[in-house]
């Protein structure tokens, strides 16, 4: 698959005209089992540029990392193994800081500001993944990040040496700081890491614990509102550059209905996995004044770091974002 793959993406550099490409199946894998609402979303994205492109473009979509696991799929898509892609683009910080400003703890918090953010932010990203070899389409929030442990947790020292589940450097960093240990779980794997032990607490939206039924081994669940990490589709650049006007028009109509829709899913899926994750017995609530001044004081200093790493064009990022609030 692999092999056919690169020859689609192939095709479509060598053919001006990108026909023959524009006839070949588009294969999408996605990170997060198909009932998520990213991956729902990205579904109904595929089907309106399979109809919108007359059955040009046709992209089927992998749920789960079936096709390639969360940690491969930017590199499948940027390298022409697979031609399109999703991706929590926060997990990448390490490449570019930039890809880790929707992780900034506590800067934006709701989805309004969030939005105000992605909007000085967002084609900073883009330009990023340009020079990756990656087109940006659209993307999606998370709702806002909570914490998941198997305890009452009060404040900070509670929390020392609990195996932490991470998903990018600001949850590693956020492990750390609170003495908890980080381990590298993608979200298909982490029912299995809870279950074995592998991982002990988390932070995550509501979505991820309620898909993942996570209070078969966990008892608590803290709102604190951390961030709002975004998900990104991204299509191989070269595949993009072969494909016609019409096709690609197609396409970014479909990314802008996809971004609107997502972004009111994700909206509509917060109350709706938190009281899921109280059915499932699950205590749910807001942590407490003490925890959260911690948790402040701690993503004071990580902001800083981030704004350092960043140097002069996150900074300015930030800058015009708490200007336009």
């Amino acid at each position: 698959m692999k092999h056919l793959t690169t020859l689609a993406a192939a095709s479509a550099i060598a053919i001006g005209a990108a026909a023959p490409a524009l006839a070949e199946k588009w294969d999408m894998p996605l990170a997060y089992a198909a009932s998520n609402f990213h991956s729902e979303n990205a579904a109904q994205f595929a089907a309106c540029v399979t109809e919108n492109s007359g059955g040009a473009v046709e992209i089927v979509t992998h749920p789960s990392g079936s096709l390639f696991g969360g940690n491969d799929i930017k590199r499948a898509v940027q390298s022409g193994q697979a031609l399109i892609g999703e991706r929590l683009i926060s997990a990448h910080q390490n490449e570019n800081p930039l890809f880790g400003i929707d992780s900034i703890p506590f800067l934006a918090t709701s989805y309004d500001d969030h939005e105000r953010l992605w909007d000085v932010a967002g084609p900073k990203v883009a330009e990023a993944l340009d020079a990756q070899n990656l087109h940006y389409l659209y993307s999606v929030p998370w709702p806002p990040q909570g914490l998941y442990f198997n305890q009452p947790i009060e404040s900070v020292a509670d929390m020392q040496g609990i195996k932490f589940r991470s998903y990018s450097t600001a949850t590693a960093r956020m492990a750390e700081m609170t003495g908890m240990l980080p381990v590298q779980v993608e979200a298909a794997e982490l029912s299995q890491a809870l279950a074995t032990g592998v991982a002990e607490a988390f932070i995550s939206s509501g979505a991820t614990g309620y898909d993942r039924k996570v209070w078969e081994h966990l008892s608590h669940f803290y709102e604190v509102d951390a961030w709002l990490p975004r998900n990104v589709i991204f299509v191989n650049k070269d595949a993009w550059d072969g494909l016609d006007d019409a096709a690609k028009g197609a396409m970014n109509d479909c990314a802008a209905e996809a971004k609107a829709r997502g972004l009111q899913m994700s909206k509509d899926y917060t109350q709706f996995t938190l009281d899921g994750l109280k059915e499932g017995g699950m205590e749910v609530g807001h942590a407490g004044d003490a925890l959260v001044a911690e948790l402040q004081e701690i993503g004071a200093t990580m902001t800083e770091e981030w704004l350092e790493s960043a140097g002069e064009e996150g900074r300015a990022i930030v800058e015009a974002y708490r200007a336009s609030q």
